[in-house]
């Protein structure tokens, strides 16, 4: 596979306009020291260079470039128009974001415009031409950065120009209001639609239920749902606008954006395919386990396609928008940075470079911290973390991972299941997913995440396929997975699936809706739990000895199921009326099996489902400690290089037969035991 760049770029975002010109020159040899090599640019300078409809200056941003030209740096160039320019909103208030209760915002924060602003998609795409064509050709420009993590921060937009493009983008939809109506169940509470201009965005003091940070539920699901899709889109638009404009003056440059893992209000892999490149930032939640950034890793890989990708931000230290501002451990960044080369990077990047002094970001973490010296522990392990990359990386770059294993994840599930007015209080479309991969992942299995509407043909490439609450099922996909199944591949779904047909309406007859024949079970009804409530599941009978009796728990939810050809593998426990009913069931379809778990497992559950599929599906699992990673990338020429990570902060044993003779990379090569203790953050690459 062809590596993203010629280098690997060690670096991120620089923002020297913030600070005065006579401190550029020393930011630069200080990066130097710390062995980075590029610069992110220009990520928010839009009134620096456009002070008026027609004022443009790029003075400022000419010296910078010229800078790093001198020091040899690579460039990833932004385009600047993640914030609006002051003047701007005042002349053109149509051009910032409405919220869901119809506010219309003043000028403030950034990624605030409106996506259906013509002016907007005037102006922004200009001045990314006019950066373009100044710029195009610069030594050591890398790629091009359109925006910046799109849809953060602003929420949807609810303007009347977004309602008028609303009912355009509807009417192309759907052609008649008939077929609209039968879409939305409109009859329902007397929403019939009788005239295009009566359709209304799902707005707080309309249809939408929620706030403006969480405009979640609709009275209509099938508003919400298209609206979120006309959202995405209309978001896309404004991304490849400026990504044409600099098209027109260079051809051949990588152009990305920054994607935000498994951020809900955009449908990355619709934006994948307008990518040349995936970027992405990866700022850990507070208590996050490894398996969970892991799973955000893959996901952005699966969006590109399955080829490297590049870490466009994380933090050399904290994050200043937690509660806590904890600062990383001693060894912290690195293995996380590592995390992400094993899941796919070829990048790794920082937001930020030097710590600003003024505005909401100025405790956020940076290679250059307030101290301006490079003795403090955060440089000195940044400086560690550079050299120890610039000697290992480039003969890992542009390596793959191969996968057995796929997880489905669906940006119109996570819209419907969380849409949802019903059992669903204390789901996460996210965690689920995560609840599926993590048992996976735990046992060095290397996952791809992939959309649900994967072809059949390319479903095959796997022993097992996964779909965690896949609620909505799209036209083809049911039959896909039947023909996978049929043909000998083992799919694992369960509550909450199979319910939803594209328009957000039940399907009849039943759940699981489509996968009712191949699951062999009928869930019934859908019983809810209230937080913190548990169900008991035991795994294993006296009827089936082969099996160990293993204790678990369901929460959330559970699914009063009837077997329908399928056979439990699990019972429900506790006082329930339907204790001693299916659990966990299999049916055997055609070749292969197709698993149905009726509620949310705990790890216990989880790891006895699992495991006895990954061991008829034939895959070599290993075991390892919780927090302690084992993932492989594989190199062109035959070579595989192995990581094993220890991302907690204590000591862990491990033992591996694969490590047995290799050479560690980052031990000067070496030669590795099968069985070793890892220190608190320790990384070992292992070369094959």
């Amino acid at each position: 596979m062809t590596p993203l760049f010629d280098t690997f770029l060690f670096g991120g975002d620089w923002n020297p306009e913030q600070w005065p010109e006579e401190t550029w020159e020393h930011d630069l040899a200080m990066l130097e020291d710390a062995h980075i090599n590029e610069a992110t640019i220009n990520v928010f300078s839009w009134t620096l260079l456009q002070s008026g409809e027609e004022t443009y200056d790029f003075t400022m941003l000419d010296k910078i470039v010229a800078l790093l030209v001198k020091h040899r740096f690579n460039i990833v160039f932004a385009t600047g128009t993640a914030a609006l320019p002051a003047w701007m909103v005042r002349e053109h208030p149509e051009i910032i974001r409405t919220t869901f209760e119809g506010r219309r915002h003043v000028f403030g924060g950034r990624h605030n415009f409106c996506p259906n602003s013509t002016y907007f998609r005037a102006v922004s795409g200009k001045l990314a031409g006019k950066i373009a064509e100044r710029y195009a050709g610069t030594a050591g420009l890398k790629a091009w950065h359109i925006g910046n993590e799109y849809g953060g921060g602003g929420g949807l937009c609810y303007c009347e120009a977004c309602a008028e493009a609303f009912r355009v983008w509807l009417k192309a939809k759907y052609g008649t209001l008939e077929a609209l109506n039968k879409a939305w169940c409109a009859n329902f509470w007397s929403h019939t639609i009788v005239d295009w201009a009566d359709i209304v965005p799902p707005v707080g003091y309309g249809d939408g239920i929620g706030s403006d940070w969480d405009p979640r539920k609709c009275v209509i699901s099938g508003l919400l749902i298209d609206y979120r899709r006309f959202q995405n889109e209309s978001q896309l638009a404004c991304f490849t606008n400026e990504r044409d404009a600099v098209r027109q003056f260079d051809s051949v440059t990588p152009i990305t954006t920054n994607l935000m893992g498994t951020f809900k209000d955009l449908d990355y892999f619709t934006w994948g395919s307008e990518m040349d490149v995936i970027s992405w930032d990866n700022y850990p939640g507070m208590g996050m386990p490894a398996s969970r950034v892991a799973l955000n890793h893959d996901l952005m890989r699966g969006v590109g396609g399955g080829k490297p990708f590049m870490l466009m931000e994380q933090t050399p230290n904290q994050q200043n928008w937690f509660p806590y501002c904890k600062v990383k451990r001693p060894g912290e960044v690195a293995a996380l940075s590592w995390q992400a080369v094993a899941h796919g990077a070829d990048t790794v990047q920082f937001f930020q470079m030097r710590q600003s002094l003024g505005g909401c970001e100025r405790f956020h973490g940076a290679v250059i911290a307030h101290d301006g010296t490079e003795e403090s522990r955060v440089f000195r392990e940044t400086a560690a973390l550079g050299e120890a990359l610039a000697k290992v990386a480039p003969h890992i770059m542009g390596s793959e991972v191969r996968a057995h294993v796929a997880v489905m994840f669906d940006w119109e599930s996570y819209w419907s299941l969380e849409g949802c007015v019903g059992p669903i209080a204390g789901f996460s479309y996210p965690d689920e997913v995560h609840r599926f991969y993590r048992a996976f992942n735990r046992r060095g299995l290397a996952v791809d995440i992939i959309p649900s509407t994967t072809p059949a043909a390319e479903l095959a490439r796997y022993a097992i396929v996964a779909a965690p609450t896949l609620i909505m099922v799209k036209p083809g996909v049911a039959e896909a997975v039947e023909a996978y199944v049929h043909d000998g591949g083992r799919f694992i779904t369960g509550y909450m699936s199979g319910i939803h047909d594209e328009h957000d309406l039940v399907i009849p007859d039943g759940y699981p809706g489509p996968f009712r024949t191949l699951a062999g079970v009928w869930a019934e009804e859908i019983d809810a739990m209230a937080p913190g409530e548990t169900i008991p599941v035991s795994f294993g009978s006296p009827a089936d000895s082969t099996a160990d009796a293993v204790e678990a728990n369901g929460e959330i939810v559970a699914s009063i199921m009837h077997l329908e050809g399928a056979r439990a593998l699990a019972t429900y426990g506790g006082n329930e009326f339907y204790a001693g009913t299916p659990a966990v069931t299999v049916n055997t379809f055609g070749k292969g099996e197709a698993y149905y778990v009726g509620t949310p497992l705990s790890e216990p559950g989880m790891d006895a489902l699992v495991q006895p599929i990954v061991e008829a599906a034939g895959l070599v699992s290993v075991s390892t400690p919780d927090g302690v990673e084992v993932a492989e990338r594989y190199a062109d020429d035959g070579r595989v290089f192995t990581f094993v990570i220890n991302l907690t902060d204590r000591e862990q044993q491990v033992t591996l037969p694969a490590l047995s003779g290799a050479a560690d990379l980052l031990a000067g090569g070496a030669v590795l035991e099968a069985g070793c203790t890892l220190d608190p953050y320790q990384v070992i690459v292992a070369a094959h």
